[in-house]
C-alpha cells in the first residue's frame, strides 16, 4: 500500500519506533521501502495489519502526532471490534476526537469506551463515569467542563469530592479550614492548571466562576447553569448521594465519577455509588459509562496491576461478610 509523503514520517515514528511497535504487535510482516508499505503472511493476517496501517495514515494524513502509545491503541480497538466486542467509531475517529487544546496540547479520548463517555456527557444531563484508577474519568469530565465554559454553555463549574476522613484527622492540622481540606481537593486543581491558564483561575475562583469545594457544601444549594462534577463519588453515602444528585437545577449538567474498588468509607458503610445504579435503572437523561482496564492511559503497567487486582479480589472468601475496606484496614494495624 502506498503511503502519502506528508503522512510518512508521523506513521514511521522516531528512529521507526511506530513500525517496530507494530511489527512487534502484528503477525503479518511489515516493509517498507521509500512510500511503499509490503504486508506478507497469511491472508487474515494482512488484512488485518492494513486495515490497521489505514487507521494509522488517516490520523497521520490529519496531522496528529502518532507514537508507539497511538499504535498499540489502534491495534487493541480493531482486535476488539474483530472479537465482536466493541462495535461502532473506528480508531481514527476515536483518537482525533479534539476536546480541548491549550499551548499546543490537546486533550482528547484515547479510548473507544473513553470516546463513548464524552458523548455521553454531550448527549444526557446526568452522567456517571465508573472504573479503576488511571481511566482518564475525571480528567475528561473536567475537559468537557471546560469547554462547556468557554463555549457559554454554562456560566460556572463546581467541582466536589467527600473529604471522607474529615471526621478523623482534619481537626488536628493546622490552617483554615480550606487549608485542611486542600489535600483532598487538590487532584481537581491539578487538573485545572492543565487546562486554563494558572494565572487565571484565582480570578475565576474568586468570582465564583470556578468553585472547588467539599461536598459538605453543596447541601441545601441549587446549582442552576452550572456544569457540576463529583469526583471521588464511591465515598460517598447513599444519602449523600441523594442530596448531591438533587443540587441538580435548570441548565446545569452533573458528571459523577469513581472506583467502587476503592471505598475509603469507615465501618462498613454501604457506598452510594454502589446502589445509584439500582435506583436510576431506567430514569430517562441518566447515562452510565463503565471504563475498564483496557481504558488505563497512564502507564502500561498500570492496567497490568488493576487487573492484578481484580482477580485477586475475585478469589477472596466473603462467606456472608463484608471485605474490609481501605479505611477499615488502616485502623487495624
Amino acid at each position: 500500500m502506498a503511503v502519502p509523503d506528508a503522512a510518512l514520517l508521523a506513521l514511521l515514528g522516531s528512529r521507526d519506533e511506530n513500525l517496530r511497535t507494530a511489527e512487534d504487535l502484528l503477525s503479518a510482516d511489515v516493509h517498507v521501502r521509500g512510500n511503499e508499505l509490503t504486508l506478507t503472511g497469511s491472508s487474515s493476517d494482512v488484512a488485518f495489519a492494513e486495515r490497521v496501517f489505514a487507521e494509522l495514515i488517516t490520523l497521520a494524513s490529519r496531522g496528529q502526532q502518532l507514537g508507539p502509545d497511538t499504535v498499540r491503541r489502534t491495534i487493541a480497538m480493531l482486535s476488539d471490534d474483530d472479537a465482536g466486542s466493541r462495535q461502532g467509531e473506528s480508531p481514527a475517529e476515536v483518537l482525533s476526537l479534539d476536546i480541548l487544546s491549550r499551548r499546543g496540547r490537546t486533550i482528547r479520548p484515547k479510548t473507544l469506551n473513553q470516546k463513548r463517555y464524552v458523548d455521553a456527557i454531550d448527549t444526557h444531563t446526568i452522567v456517571f463515569g465508573m472504573g479503576p484508577a488511571g481511566t482518564g474519568k475525571t480528567y475528561l469530565a473536567m475537559a468537557k467542563a471546560v469547554q462547556a465554559l468557554q463555549g457559554k454553555q454554562v456560566n460556572r463549574i463546581i467541582l466536589t469530592r467527600p473529604a471522607v476522613e474529615a471526621g478523623e484527622r482534619l481537626g488536628f492540622l493546622p490552617g483554615t479550614l480550606y487549608e485542611k481540606i486542600d489535600p483532598y481537593l487538590r487532584p481537581l486543581y491539578d487538573a485545572l492548571h492543565d487546562m486554563i491558564d494558572p494565572e487565571s483561575i484565582p480570578k475565576l475562583m474568586s468570582a465564583g466562576t470556578i468553585e472547588v469545594a467539599p461536598l459538605a457544601y453543596m447541601r441545601g444549594r441549587t446549582l442552576n447553569d452550572a456544569f457540576i462534577i463529583l469526583d471521588e463519588a464511591q465515598n460517598t453515602t447513599p444519602e449523600q448521594m441523594k442530596m448531591f444528585l438533587t443540587r441538580l437545577g435548570f441548565g446545569s449538567q452533573i458528571v459523577v465519577t469513581g472506583d467502587t474498588t476503592q471505598i475509603d468509607l469507615p465501618g462498613g458503610s454501604r457506598s452510594g455509588l454502589l446502589v445509584v445504579r439500582d435506583i436510576l435503572d431506567g430514569v430517562d437523561d441518566v447515562h452510565f459509562s463503565q471504563l475498564n482496564s483496557t481504558d488505563v492511559v497512564r502507564h502500561r503497567l498500570v492496567s497490568d496491576i488493576v487487573d492484578a487486582y481484580a482477580r485477586w479480589d475475585a478469589h477472596q472468601p466473603t462467606d456472608g461478610q463484608l471485605v474490609p475496606n481501605r479505611a477499615d484496614r488502616r485502623r487495624r494495624r
